[in-house]
């Protein structure tokens, strides 16, 4: 029996009416034949991106999407911030219906979801300073009343991402700034609208391993302190582990488990949670552990395997698992806990 969706927000800490809600998402890209396709007319094909995702993020929560390159995290992120149409699905956010929206509706909507993306050196401008950067929404959404007002917004949301003080980096330029600083000005210019969801693709990755917490860190005391909703888009367990209240592991475009932080790392349900948590080196370096590693390479998303998709890389696949394509249903601690998997 399928897990009723309220049910399971319930038992996982969040009320009924989560700050953003995604059922039934699909996001397909489709492929372009060429000249010769077209003269003998081949059949259209199309990349599903994200198949059928059901996702949530509560106020105050930071939920980790976890997954491999090129398994739909950010496709998904996206979606959720309508920068790409679903084609199929329903999007709430503080319980309206935003799935269609647009022009002036859509515009007011930006003001309240930002995003974080992974690469700071490509995700500010080389030709403005950091005061630009920052201004830019502001001056966008007409969100400052006067001059002064601008300036103190600007300076508010420098030192709430950590530069203190905010006069010494509002002249500089992202060539005169470190990764972590980058970093650090993207996410002010995120904040600075004062947005109740932020997607925070990737926002380590590019780090050095001695910034990394510090910029995590942040993360979680910005939703810790207010209504602020987080979901971090992420390939390190680990780091999820650490820092997420809610896990969601994602594989070819589908959750395959998603669950509290510590239930999915403590009990893992589905055989591929359990091989990315055998990649994760162990805190003891005297520990041994068997790493699990999946065999080949991830299936074409244009020609998806029948039955469950991960059965071709699967060490304990079966033969009914090249015809049943499960859903997401409880496991482990109950509720709290779903895995889609015939074996749980």
């Amino acid at each position: 029996m399928k897990a009723d969706p309220a049910a399971f927000r319930s038992a996982a800490g969040v009320s009924d009416e989560p700050l953003v809600e995604a059922r039934g998402l699909v996001v397909t890209y489709p492929l372009r034949r060429g000249l010769v396709g077209a003269l003998r007319r081949r059949p259209r094909r199309s990349v599903r991106a994200v198949d059928g995702v059901d996702i949530f993020v509560g106020r105050g929560e930071m939920v980790a999407l976890v997954g491999e390159s090129g398994c739909g995290k950010t496709t998904t992120g996206q979606a959720l911030l309508r920068l790409v149409d679903p084609q199929a699905g329903t999007i709430h956010f503080m319980g309206e219906d935003v799935t269609h929206l647009g022009g002036r509706d859509l515009r007011r909507l930006r003001r309240r979801m930002q995003m974080i993306y992974q690469d700071p050196y490509e995700s500010l401008d080389p030709r403005f300073t950091v005061q630009a950067t920052v201004e830019e929404p502001l001056r966008i959404h007409r969100a400052a009343r006067d001059r002064r007002d601008l300036q103190q917004q600007v300076t508010n949301a420098l030192e709430r991402a950590g530069l203190v003080p905010a006069s010494m980096y509002l002249h500089r330029r992202p060539h005169e700034l470190s990764g972590g600083q980058r970093q650090r000005v993207a996410i002010a210019a995120s904040l600075v609208l004062r947005p109740d969801l932020l997607v925070a693709d990737e926002p380590v990755s590019m780090l050095d391993v001695s910034v990394r917490a510090g910029v995590l860190a942040l993360l979680d005391d910005l939703r810790t302190g207010g209504d602020l909703g987080i979901l971090m888009i992420t390939h390190d367990l680990s780091t999820a582990a650490h820092f997420a209240d809610r896990i969601a592991v994602m594989y070819l475009g589908r959750i395959v488990e998603e669950g509290a932080a510590r239930d999915v790392v403590r009990d893992p349900q589905h055989p591929y949670t359990k091989a990315l948590l055998s990649a994760v080196p162990p805190r003891d370096p005297r520990e041994r552990r068997v790493i699990q590693a999946l065999k080949g390479e991830t299936p074409d998303p244009v020609n998806v395997p029948s039955g469950c998709r991960f059965h071709p890389r699967c060490p304990v696949a079966r033969a009914a698992c090249r015809e049943v394509d499960p859903e997401l249903r409880p496991a482990g601690t109950g509720l709290r806990h779903r895995a889609a998997c015939i074996l749980v």
